[in-house]
C-alpha cells in the first residue's frame, strides 16, 4: 500500500530544468508529486514538494521554502503542449511536517495527460494524467460513500491492533461508517497507517485530524481506518476493499447526505483540512 502516493527522489522527480531569475528557487529545482495517480475530471488537487541537489526541500534545510508557487497547467497532445490554465497559485502546507507540499488545485474537464509546470522551475515540469470519471473506483468527488462496518472499540471486526496510533488508540473508532451515514453530519473518515505507511505521511496526518476533531466538535462525524488487519501488515482490513484504494492515507469529507464533497489524497496538514471541515 501506498507505493504510488511515496515520496520518490527516482520515478517522481521532475527532469530538471533552469530556475527562473528572481523565482527564490533553486537553480536546480525539482518538482516531486506527493499525489497517486488517481485524478479524475473536474475539481483536482495536485500537491507537490520540491527538491534540490538530489534532496528534498525542508522546513528546516539550507534552502527556503516560498510561502507560495505559481504554475500553469498543459495538456499533452502530440508533440503539441496547450496551455489551459495560467497563473493557479498554491499556498505552502508545512504544519507538522518536515517537508512542506503546495497543494495546486484546477478544474480539468477533459480527460488526459497533462503538466504543470513551475513558474521558474523545470522547463518539462511535472506529468499527471486525468481519468474520465468511473475508470478510478477509489470514490471521489460527487460519489456516494460506501457503507460498511469499519471497526470500532466494542467491535474492532478482525483487525489487530484497531488503531496503530502511539502510545494510544485514537478516538475515532466510536460507531461504524454504516452508523455515521445515516445521522446526516458531515463526515471525515481516514482511511490510513500510522505504524506502517508506506509514505510516512500517515501518522502526521492522523494528528492533524485529531487535533481538527477537537476544535470542531461533535458538527462532524470523526472516523478512522486501519490499512492492515494484523500487527505484522500482511493482511488488509476490509476499509481497503470497501473504499477501493491501492494507496494510502486518503481523507474522505461528505457532506450531510454522504457524498464526498473533498478527498485528501497522500500528503495533507491540520491548516488544510480545517479550511475545508470549517
Amino acid at each position: 500500500m501506498g507505493g504510488t502516493a511515496a515520496i520518490s527522489l527516482g520515478s517522481l522527480l521532475a527532469a530538471c530544468g533552469s530556475a527562473g531569475s528572481g523565482s527564490g528557487l533553486p537553480d536546480d529545482v525539482q518538482i516531486v508529486q506527493r499525489f497517486p495517480q488517481n485524478l479524475v475530471a473536474g475539481r483536482v488537487r495536485v500537491p507537490i514538494s520540491l527538491a534540490s541537489n538530489g534532496g528534498l526541500l525542508t522546513v528546516d534545510g539550507d534552502s527556503a521554502t516560498p510561502d507560495q508557487l505559481s504554475a500553469r497547467i498543459l495538456r499533452i497532445d502530440g508533440d503539441r503542449d496547450t496551455v489551459i490554465l495560467e497563473d493557479i497559485v498554491a499556498p505552502k502546507h508545512d504544519a507538522g511536517l518536515a517537508t512542506p507540499y503546495w497543494p495546486f488545485r484546477a478544474t480539468i474537464t477533459e480527460p488526459g495527460l497533462y503538466r504543470l509546470v513551475l513558474d521558474g522551475g523545470p522547463d518539462d515540469g511535472a506529468a499527471f494524467q486525468v481519468f474520465a470519471r468511473g475508470e478510478v473506483p477509489v470514490p471521489g468527488i460527487g460519489d456516494s460513500l460506501p457503507s460498511f462496518d469499519s471497526p470500532t472499540f466494542d467491535d474492532a471486526r478482525g483487525v489487530s491492533p484497531l488503531c496503530t496510533r502511539q502510545p494510544e488508540p485514537c478516538p475515532m473508532h466510536h460507531i461504524t461508517l454504516r452508523e455515521a451515514l445515516t445521522i446526516g453530519k458531515p463526515i471525515a473518515f481516514l482511511v490510513g497507517t500510522p505504524a506502517h505507511c508506506a509514505t510516512g505521511t500517515c501518522a502526521p496526518a492522523l494528528e492533524a485530524i485529531v487535533s481538527t476533531r477537537e476544535i470542531v466538535g461533535d458538527s462532524t462525524t470523526f472516523l478512522h481506518a486501519e490499512v492492515y488487519a494484523d500487527p505484522d501488515a500482511t493482511r488488509t482490513a476490509e476499509a481497503v476493499a470497501a473504499m477501493s484504494m491501492n494507496y494510502e492515507p486518503a481523507l474522505f469529507i461528505t457532506d450531510t447526505n454522504g457524498i464526498v464533497v473533498e478527498r485528501l489524497d497522500a500528503v495533507f496538514d491540520a491548516a488544510e483540512i480545517r479550511s475545508l471541515i470549517s
